[in-house]
């Protein structure tokens, strides 16, 4: 059968497994006469003629045989003022996934068809109740791992960056109404001023996508997470580094060097950041098959690293072995993490080469020095762009078409410059509109939108 938008559709909504409630939601104009087929109220209620936005309780029942299927509340929703705009029931029934299985069932045997992934938000965006970017906010608000993503996630889908791409739209607008109105009137000649108005408007515009641009990987950080590496030879502390900044034994400690034989992988929330914390086993000669493999891990586990932690034994001096490893990663954007400070040797000194790079002393067995870890790996990181402008991008879909929209201003200010004929700066004015609509889905494809919402689960 062939997909269609004016399918009724139906999903669970809630994860599969074991719980107290899962959710079946049904959209589409059949929506309710479908749930009415196989709910059984205990007050006799007629789905059909209900009030919108009203609870009802009752039974699933299998229309076939009247066996009962479950006890469940039913929502009934009508269009327009629902999800999707169109009528929306929800089956609250008991969280077991063949209960949810087997009312999906019959939902579907009653005309409904399985929704693709996404197909509910899609459906809230091609009926204009949210605009693109308000769509893709759905997914990041489902993912967030911190409060400051779902912070972002919740503003872009109350549309504070709709609002913002669509001001720059209109100021564009108006640079193009003009020029085009020059354009219909040729007897009428651009005096300087004008033109000079015209030029610095378009080049607000641009500084106000490039703040935009600027914050994409501070946004792409607070929503994705940022990879550090906890990195090192043998028995300098990682694993206790690990422990303390996630605040609990997660990695085993012992004094015999090579404890940790493979990557160990766990989130931190850094001020709202979300740290990917990467342990690595200690780099140094295998001394067996397994070490090897920790370490070809490890060293693949740096590579992949935004950050690298550094870690030191400040109790003893650094040795041809921390040089090898320190040669491994300078390239890299490194915190060099001085360990065991409560015992630093005197004979320790930092080498040359890690001298301009942020550093910090702390005892991770004693817990001292990982509230300032923490803070200089937020200073590092975070630049401050999001506190300071408000809207912060997140998505690379974005950040190209923005990238895109810049470079079409670019082009439009130097066929203005070279005095060209003003149809040409117009054509690049256009461009620059199309590219920002992409964004908010003003301007479109298919190809974009079922790219864009194959990312969801089915039953959202």
């Amino acid at each position: 059968m062939i997909s269609s938008e004016f399918d009724t559709i139906a999903a669970i909504s809630t994860p599969l497994g074991e719980g107290g409630i899962g959710i079946i939601r049904i959209s589409g104009k059949e929506a309710i006469s479908i749930a009415n087929r196989i709910f059984q109220s205990s007050k006799g209620v007629n789905l059909l003629v209900v009030k919108t936005h009203t609870i009802h309780y009752g039974f699933i029942i299998d229309p076939e045989t009247g066996q009962k299927i479950d006890e469940v509340l039913v929502t009934v929703m009508r269009a327009p003022n629902t999800y999707t705009r169109e009528d929306v029931v929800e089956i609250n029934c008991h969280g077991g996934y063949v209960t949810l299985k087997r009312i999906l069932d019959l939902v579907i045997s009653q005309g409904a068809r399985l929704a693709e992934p996404g197909e509910f938000t899609k459906r809230a965006f091609l009926r204009g109740r949210i605009d693109l970017s308000q769509a893709e906010s759905v997914i990041d608000l489902i993912r967030a791992k911190t409060e400051q993503a779902q912070k972002i996630a919740l503003e872009h889908l109350s549309g504070r960056l709709s609002k913002k791409i669509n001001e720059l739209r209109d100021s564009l607008m108006r640079v193009c109404a003009h020029v085009e109105a020059y354009i219909d009137f040729p007897e009428e000649d651009i005096d300087g001023l004008t033109q000079e108005e015209i030029q610095t408007e378009i080049n607000r515009i641009k500084e106000e996508i490039n703040k935009l641009i600027e914050g994409y990987e501070e946004g792409k950080i607070y929503m994705e997470g940022l990879r550090a590496a906890i990195v090192g030879k043998p028995n300098v502390g990682k694993s206790s580094l690990l422990n303390a900044l996630l605040m609990k034994d997660r990695a085993i400690v012992t004094e015999i060097p090579g404890t940790t034989r493979d990557i160990i992988e766990e989130y931190v929330n850094i001020k709202g950041m979300p740290l990917k914390i990467v342990d690595t086993a200690g780099i140094r000669e295998a001394h067996d098959l397994v070490e090897a493999e920790g370490i070809k891990r490890t060293l693949r586990a740096v590579e992949l690293a935004q950050l690298v932690l550094l870690v030191l034994d400040s109790s003893r001096p650094i040795d041809s072995l921390d040089e090898e490893i320190i040669n491994r990663v300078i390239h890299k954007k490194i915190i060099v993490v001085i360990n065991k400070k409560d015992i630093k040797s005197k004979e320790f000194c930092l080498p040359e080469v890690l001298k301009d790079k942020p550093r910090v002393e702390i005892s991770a067995l004693k817990g001292e020095g990982i509230e300032e870890l923490k803070e200089l790996i937020f200073n590092t990181t975070i630049s401050g762009k999001y506190e300071q402008e408000g809207v912060v991008i997140t998505k690379m879909r974005h950040k190209i078409a923005l990238e895109n929209a810049l470079q079409a201003l670019n082009n439009a200010l130097q066929s203005f410059k070279e005095k060209e004929p003003l149809e040409i700066t117009a054509m690049f004015l256009r461009e620059a509109l199309s590219f920002l609509g992409q964004i908010v889905g003003v301007v479109t494809t298919e190809d974009i939108l079922n790219l864009i919402f194959s990312e969801f689960c089915i039953g959202k």
